[in-house]
């Protein structure tokens, strides 16, 4: 095989070239599209992109994340629109700290780089209620993503608000910005049918509404084959090239919207992998196969879920297998390889473009995919489809050895510049070192959290309530009482309860009696355990938990409106109680208290810490360690609950919740430093458990490099083909 060799001197060229070598401000321009890609200023253009969402980062990484996304080789940066963080109540508005989505465009347009804006306004992407409000849950006659006046009414408003802002602020493309591409709803397709002509009839206004807009840049459909002209539709997925029929019309560009990198990761849930060499291949070939132009990373940097904001059952880390990892840090190979491939392709990319494509059968499972232009420009891309081995080949009359699976890219039809089996990228390993451990009891106070009883309860009904519904989103936590008189002398007798999810524990007379809860797969559960009754009167009382608004698997698709959680059936040995008199109480005293803030910290009476409780709040304080390296929270000693530094919550953590290899999946926490102030930072915890502070720690968290010969890159590669 030829390999590298002068070709070495292009690859360094063809880098710098994509990292512009500082920051240069993105000029605008009129973008519009032909069958073949988007067209800017008359120009078709072979682009990539990343999925960076700015409230899942701090501004203060804004600018490291951005300048790494471009000096991996892309040229724009794609972000959802957050509808529920922006307006969370109507004609309310929030874009400040991380849901300041203007200065995060225009950072990324101060070091020259694109934006593609998916405004929604329902996202899915893992977030809780899929970026809707949740206040719309109570608007009169509201069901949501059909054609349906009220939802429609709420939509175009947001929808028009965003735009409008991003006019004011000259954010688009035709006004001089870096907005080159905007979406409008979010994988309807999986949808549309349940609603049946009214599925129909919302879709097609839906895109008017769009179109109406006069952005001035095109509109896109993620997932919708029949996105109506102007508006394109795309793929999202690991393998678009195998999956995907392409464009409803022969005029529309083939864009690939998430390209994932990994995949989400729920609570009890192993991780998901994707090697660097599988996203080389399919991303290739899905510019060979369907003439794709636009390919987007799902995730470049996934980030964390902070506070609450989540999908049900998703850890607070989110796409951390992402060439930029949770705290911004860059995972390799995957980094460099992409890099590696976003610059062979940019070699190839007028020719690819511009040429004409002929395809040459080199075997059963191997393909020679020719571009060549009108004054004599050649690039070859040789495929070996084949899965088991290495195989050589003849094209033009020179011997090529191709791994299995693998695509060689010749930007000359002779050379092989880059294939993509082959990873040249330094590998390297993510590490974490205790620099501040919370071991002495003496640190630590603990505010017991109380369990109410049904006659210290105002709420009331006489049936057990939806959670949703009762809480409107204001806690993850609902205490469901009740009072029950038992005449007969007391004894063991059988609770049942069922629930909608996501996780109960359940008290009689004051006394833990035990817990269960659901899975991402399974939310609904039955908790069953004999336990002890007095004679006479006897307080239930059950804490229902949500991890998590709805949105995905089970329980996302049509009616997300109509979604219920928290108790279904009550049962104390065979008497029913569901119709009942319940008592109810929405959140936890100490959240109603703010404890985690350092006014209601000093409100709260605290006691030294002794042994482990259930339902106990923790606290401690601890000054900022020196550096910039990034912090984390290792949280394996502890069970269930959520975290606050400085009243500020870095999401909920679950760390009971093993996978099916018996780990947690969650382990360490990301701390941002920009949370963080000199001396005297306030660390809350609420454990629903029994669980050990004694053994947090603050880490920071570092890249080691592995420098790795050639004989064992050789067997990386082997392995990574089987």
């Amino acid at each position: 095989m030829v390999w590298l060799g002068w070709w070495y001197v292009i690859l360094v060229a063809a880098a710098a070239a994509v990292s512009g070598g500082g920051k240069m401000m993105v000029a605008g321009a009129n973008v519009s599209y032909d069958g073949r890609s988007l067209l800017i200023d008359g120009q078709r253009k072979l682009l990539f992109s990343g999925s960076i969402h700015y409230p899942r980062s701090t501004p203060d990484m804004w600018p490291s994340l951005i300048a790494k996304a471009k000096e991996g080789g892309l040229d724009a940066i794609q972000t959802y629109v957050f509808w529920n963080l922006h307006e969370p109540q109507p004609g309310q508005y929030d874009f400040t700290g991380r849901n300041d989505i203007v200065s995060f465009i225009k950072q990324v347009q101060q070091q020259g780089l694109y934006v593609s804006l998916r405004i929604g306004p329902f996202i899915e992407a893992e977030w809780g209620y899929g970026g809707l409000p949740f206040w719309l849950h109570d608007v009169p006659g509201i069901v949501f993503r059909t054609n349906n006046d009220p939802f429609k009414l709420h939509m175009q408003n947001f929808t028009t608000t965003i735009v409008n802002m991003m006019k004011a602020e000259n954010l688009f493309a035709s006004q001089g910005g870096p907005i080159i591409l905007t979406q409008i709803e979010n994988e309807y397709q999986n949808i549309e049918r349940a609603f049946h002509e009214e599925g129909t009839l919302y879709l097609n206004w839906t895109a008017q509404m769009a179109v109406d807009q006069n952005t001035g840049e095109p509109w896109m459909m993620c997932k919708q084959d029949d996105a109506p002209d102007p508006v394109i539709n795309t793929c999202n997925g690991m393998r678009c090239d195998e999956t995907w029929n392409g464009p409803n019309s022969p005029n529309k560009p083939s864009i690939w919207t998430e390209n994932w990198t990994s995949f989400f990761q729920p609570y009890g849930e192993d991780v998901v992998m994707r090697s660097a060499q599988d996203l080389a291949f399919h991303t290739t070939m899905f510019i060979l196969k369907l003439n794709g132009s636009f390919v987007n990373y799902y995730m470049y940097h996934g980030g964390t879920n902070f506070g609450r904001t989540p999908a049900s059952f998703m850890i607070t880390g989110y796409y951390d297998q992402a060439p930029l990892d949770e705290y911004g840090l860059t995972r390799q190979p995957k980094y460099g390889h992409l890099k590696d491939l976003h610059a062979a392709l940019r070699l190839c990319s007028q020719t690819l473009l511009y040429g004409n494509l002929t395809i040459e059968d080199l075997g059963e499972y191997q393909d020679a995919y020719v571009y060549e232009g009108n004054s004599g420009e050649c690039v070859a891309f040789l495929v070996n489809n084949g899965s088991r081995e290495s195989i050589q080949v003849v094209f033009r009359n020179t011997s090529y050895t191709l791994p299995s699976k693998s695509i060689s890219i010749l930007p000359d039809c002779k050379t092989v510049f880059f294939n993509t089996a082959m990873v040249n990228a330094q590998v390297n390993t993510r590490s974490y070192q205790p620099i501040i451990r919370f071991d002495s009891p003496q640190k630590w106070e603990v505010f017991s959290e109380p369990i109410p009883q049904f006659d210290q309860t105002s709420l009331r009904s006489d049936t057990l309530a939806e959670q949703m519904n009762t809480t409107k989103d204001a806690s993850d936590y609902l205490w469901y009482t009740m009072s029950m008189q038992l005449n007969s002398s007391g004894g063991e007798y059988m609770l049942k309860v069922n629930s909608l999810g996501h996780v109960l524990h359940a008290y009689v007379n004051g006394v833990l009696v035990g817990s269960a809860h659901g899975a991402r797969k399974a939310p609904n559960f039955t908790f069953e355990n004999t336990t002890s009754f007095s004679t006479g009167i006897n307080n239930i009382s059950i804490l229902s938990i949500m991890v998590g608004l709805p949105v995905i698997v089970k329980d996302s698709g049509p009616y997300l409106e109509r979604r219920s959680a928290g108790l279904h059936e009550v049962l104390v040995q065979e008497s029913n109680f569901t119709s009942f008199p319940w008592g109810y109480q929405v959140g936890l005293l100490a959240e109603k208290l703010s404890i985690y803030t350092d006014e209601g910290s000093s409100n709260a009476s605290w006691s030294q810490y002794v042994n482990p409780s259930t339902l106990a709040w923790y606290k401690t304080n601890f000054d900022t360690p020196d550096g910039t390296e990034p912090l984390a929270l290792n949280l394996g000693s502890m069970g269930k609950g959520e975290v606050w530094i400085n009243g500020q919550s870095i999401g909920r953590y679950w760390v009971s919740f093993k996978t099916p290899e018996g780990s947690p999946s969650q382990t360490w926490y990301n701390v941002p430093r920009s949370f963080l102030r000199p001396t005297g930072n306030l660390l809350v915890l609420f454990e629903e458990e029994y669980a050990n502070p004694l053994n947090i720690s603050l880490d920071t968290v570092s890249i080691d490099k592995v420098l790795i010969d050639k004989l064992t890159l050789r067997k990386i590669n082997r392995r990574s083909r089987r």
